[in-house]
């Protein structure tokens, strides 16, 4: 192991040990000056993988790309051999790993891959659906061809070793400190104070009462005390209504609209009792007004600590004779007015926070600073006894994660056994085939049976988070009590046990897609008329733009240009790239479309585009005013693209391959699960479910009543207990399923399987040796050896000061959110799964990390991209540029990629390595 600047070298765990896994300093020496090290092996394996995985993922939007892709695809040239394919990687994928999938070996190669599906996809490549460059946003289709790449790039860099053995991958040795720190923070998401989110600490602190007078008399209600701290501020108080919160939740789509925000808890009036909160009786002045408050309430309710974060079952307070001496000595229950309703709000705020935008908007700013109060000392005390309230209740649920880690802690030598009978050879198959073979839990060898305890564990402690741990546990109880009720279980089960859902099904397709004396089908017309009305939509949105613009040149060139070929609009995108110009300018301005411009229009455009951006960097409605033109512009051409894509699709309707492909893939995939359905009696498991549920209710409310000097232990022996009540039931249905489904799920085992062994072991064709090919490369002067060698060290220095930057960053994040790698851990357990590793199942945990960094900037969510299609232009640019910049600032410091040449040379003798490793 070798360690540069802090920075552990570390060797491929993937390769075959029957070579070291790292080189001596002799053999080092030793070589010739062309061989090189591992880790110069390794990046540029890596590089050369992403270019290849890149161009092939560019390529799939080709017309002609399965034509060159092999069989099962047809050429005009013939059957395209393995080694021939000019897109190698997707073509071993689609051989192994998607034309092998259990539902899609059944279909036949020429009425299914030929005749339709290839069909179905050149025909849509034909019709050049617009990109993101057109619409100024990210398209879904960009984002899912983003995340493949990385997917592929991942599986191929992990999956293909090289044939020296020496690979190596630079790793901070600190970094996985560092990532499981940012998962330790808990439950400080419930902690009462020092919780910092986007700038706002906040808590509901306390619960008081106000008087209001109405028309005669006065009425009380109850207001919210919240302590509020801005970052860099000193910590205030507020009072809040109910009301005043439903009012907020109202605003904020004024300033975000089209924002999905969270839903406001329902008003819940009950209060909450505490055994171990309680007060004196007498003089004793902590029974304040704000605590015990009976409004709309009931003081004798006997609630308890648990009861204060659950659904509300009452329970009757028994009184003992005994306890009734001197009124120096009782000791009452303390009564915490609206408690539940007080942490239900207060997750609510703390989650309208987790959006950074929410949390700039001048709703929340005015919602967490107007109007400021001052305590009394009742308000105060009873602030204090809430806030020991929420500390007993973290440490409460501390004590039952420590306690479940610790039983779980005791099936280690059993988990250690379970992880290596999964990783070894055919591991799945045997794990299914076991549950195929024994009826019960009890049957199974032992590794199998102690990681169901172990897994009734985990779904214990699951149960346990969401419905009693965190604020919002209340509410999420109470909706799933609500639904429960609501579901006819008896009637769903006859429904299931009676009717033939695979006759009903096939029916309702073959209604849907005949084709009378052959007219358009049912489907066809529901899917026309969908796309008919959103391009009337739009036709009325370009006529009233047409008028705005008052300039039927302008439009016609835009028109022109979204009708144009592909060749065309992509001369006029890269003009706009290199001169750094606008696209519709580029277009107006253009004698590829007729008639050119007259002077005087030239003269408007130009104007129009200077005010354009002077609007767009400073906000001056004079500006603006002169900007409009250009915003119309931009507008109409987003329009007439999406108008186009509308009329694309609707052409790709009408195409009759298009319902034949559609009624393939769903006969493929449902008839196989639906006689599994039929033959292994399903609709048993819906009164058995039903069953589960209400048993799960009864040991919630069950723990909601118990108050903190109960044992964790019991509280922790009740989930489990609920769990293995229940298991049996679960293990029946799986077992059912397994033994009526002709083989399916041992397939499916033998899918997965085969790709686990690709990972760990690389295809079957061989490896890749980098040596050889960067020694002929340079044996035949392709490259420049000092030149290539130079740049495949500057790629590792990229890597790792790229690294470094990201470790960077993660730390300060983490300092700014007031968590650290040394924090106490004290949220969700993280048991023994984590004795399973990225390395067991052939991926390289460097590899994944690298993967996760290029994921790491913040995507814009589909909410708000439609956000910025009903924005004024001017507005939905200038929140563009700011993303931009955002994303800037965010980046700033990561070190840049450098360029290379010579390292590209080798593509064409790497692709023709890769096509034979590939070829099998």
């Amino acid at each position: 192991m070798e360690a540069v600047n802090g920075v552990e070298v570390l060797p491929d765990r993937t390769v075959s040990t029957t070579k070291p896994a790292t080189e001596s300093a002799e053999s080092v020496a030793a070589r010739p000056p062309s061989i090189l090290t591992g880790r110069q092996e390794h990046y540029l394996k890596r590089e050369l993988v992403h270019q290849q995985v890149h161009h092939e993922i560019q390529e799939l939007s080709s017309p002609t790309a399965l034509q060159r892709f092999g069989a099962p695809f047809r050429s005009e040239y013939g059957e395209v051999a393995p080694v021939d394919s000019d897109l190698p990687i997707l073509r071993y994928i689609f051989v192994h790993h998607v034309r092998h999938f259990p539902f899609l070996d059944k279909a036949r190669e020429k009425e299914f891959w030929q005749d339709k599906l290839q069909v179905f996809l050149e025909s849509f490549a034909k019709k050049h659906i617009s990109s993101s460059e057109d619409r100024l946003e990210e398209t879904k289709r960009r984002k899912l061809a983003t995340k493949c790449e990385k997917v592929v790039e991942l599986m191929m860099v992990s999956g293909i070793p090289t044939a020296s053995g020496y690979e190596e991958r630079i790793r901070f040795s600190e970094m996985e400190v560092v990532e499981r720190g940012a998962n330790e923070q808990g439950l400080l998401v419930n902690a009462p104070d020092g919780h910092e989110i986007n700038g706002w600490d906040v808590n509901v602190a306390g619960v008081r009462t106000t008087s209001v007078k109405r028309t005669v008399r006065y009425h009380s209600h109850a207001e919210f005390i919240l302590r509020v701290k801005p970052k860099g501020k000193d910590a205030f108080f507020i009072g809040r209504r109910y009301g005043d919160f439903s009012r907020l939740l109202k605003s904020l789509p004024t300033e975000l609209p089209g924002k999905v925000l969270a839903p406001l808890p329902r008003k819940i009036k009950t209060s909450t009792t505490s055994n171990f909160l309680s007060v004196g009786g007498g003089d004793d002045d902590d029974s304040s007004v704000s605590s015990v408050s009976t409004h709309d309430t009931a003081a004798e309710d006997g609630r308890s600590l648990r009861s204060y974060m659950g659904g509300g079952q009452r329970r009757s307070a028994s009184a003992n004779p005994s306890s009734r001496g001197s009124s120096e000595t009782r000791r009452e229950p303390a009564v915490l007015y609206r408690a539940e309703q007080r942490v239900s709000l207060r997750a609510f705020l703390r989650t309208l926070l987790q959006n950074p935008q929410v949390a700039r908007t001048k709703s929340i700013r005015d919602f967490l600073t107007g109007n400021p109060v001052q305590l009394n000392e009742e308000e105060l005390a009873d602030i204090e006894r809430r806030k020991e309230m929420d500390q007993r209740r973290i440490e409460e649920q501390e004590k039952f994660y420590e306690i479940a880690r610790q039983r779980a802690k005791e099936l280690d030598v059993y988990m250690e056994r379970f992880r290596r009978d999964i990783i070894e050879s055919n591991g799945l198959t045997k794990l299914f085939r076991e549950i195929r073979e024994k009826e019960t839990l009890e049957d199974l060898s032992v590794q199998y049976k102690k990681f169901a305890e172990w897994l009734r564990i985990e779904v214990a402690a699951t149960v346990y988070h969401l419905f009693l741990a965190e604020d919002n546990s209340p509410e999420l109880f109470a909706q799933a009590k609500r639904i429960h009720s609501l579901i006819p279980y008896t009637l769903i089960k006859n429904v299931i046990r009676i009717a033939n859902p695979a006759m009903v099904v096939t029916g309702v397709i073959d209604l849907f897609m005949a084709q009378p004396f052959g007219s358009r089908s049912l489907m066809q017309r529901i899917f026309s008329m969908t796309l008919n009305d959103g391009i009337r939509s739009f036709q009325k949105s370009i006529d009233s733009l047409v008028v705005k613009i008052n300039d039927p040149v302008l439009c016609s060139k835009l028109k022109h240009f979204t009708d144009a070929d592909e060749t065309t609009k992509n001369e006029l995108r890269e003009e706009a790239a290199q001169e750094s110009t606008d696209l519709i300018v580029v277009i107006l301005r253009s004698d590829l479309f007729k008639p050119e411009l007259t002077p005087s229009q030239i003269e408007r455009v130009f104007n129009a585009y200077v005010a354009w951006n002077n609007a767009v960097e400073n906000v001056d409605a004079e500006m603006k005013a002169g900007a409009q033109l250009f915003a119309y512009l931009k507008q109409l051409l987003k329009l007439y693209t999406r108008q186009r894509d509308k009329a694309m699709m609707l052409s790709m309707v009408e195409e009759p391959v298009t319902l034949q492909l559609f009624k393939d893939l769903f006969l493929i995939f449902y008839e196989p699960l639906i006689r599994v359905y039929k033959s292994a009696n399903v609709y048993n498991s819906v009164t058995d479910y039903a069953v589960f549920m209400d048993d799960m209710i009864q040991v919630v409310e069950r723990a909601q009543r118990q108050d903190a000097s109960a044992d964790p232990n019991q509280t922790v022996q009740a989930f489990i207990d609920l769990c293995q009540r229940h298991e049996h039931n679960f293990y029946k249905f799986v077992h059912e399923v397994h033994i009526h489904d002709n083989g399916l799920f041992e397939q499916l085992m033998g899918w997965l399987e085969d790709i686990l062994h690709f990972l760990r072991n690389g295809p079957k064709g061989g490896k890749l040796d980098m040596n050889l090919l960067f020694q002929g490369a340079v044996e035949s002067k392709e490259i420049d050896r000092e030149k290539a060698t130079a740049e495949i060290n500057s790629l590792i220095k990229w890597h790792e000061a790229r690294k470094q930057w990201h470790q960077d960053k993660t730390r300060q994040k983490m300092a700014a959110e007031g968590t650290g790698t040394a924090e106490k851990s004290s949220g969700m357990m993280n048991m023994n799964m984590n004795s399973f590793r990225s390395s067991d199942f052939g991926l390289n945990e460097s590899d994944i990390q690298d993967m996760n960094m290029d994921e790491e900037d913040d995507e814009e969510s589909e909410a708000e991209a439609e956000v910025q299609d009903e924005l004024d232009p001017i507005a939905a640019e200038r929140r563009r540029r700011a993303k931009k910049r955002d994303l800037l600032r965010r980046s700033a410091g990561e070190p840049i990629k450098p360029e290379v040449e010579e390292v590209l040379k080798l593509r064409g003798g790497f692709l023709m390595m890769l096509r034979n490793v590939l070829a099998d």
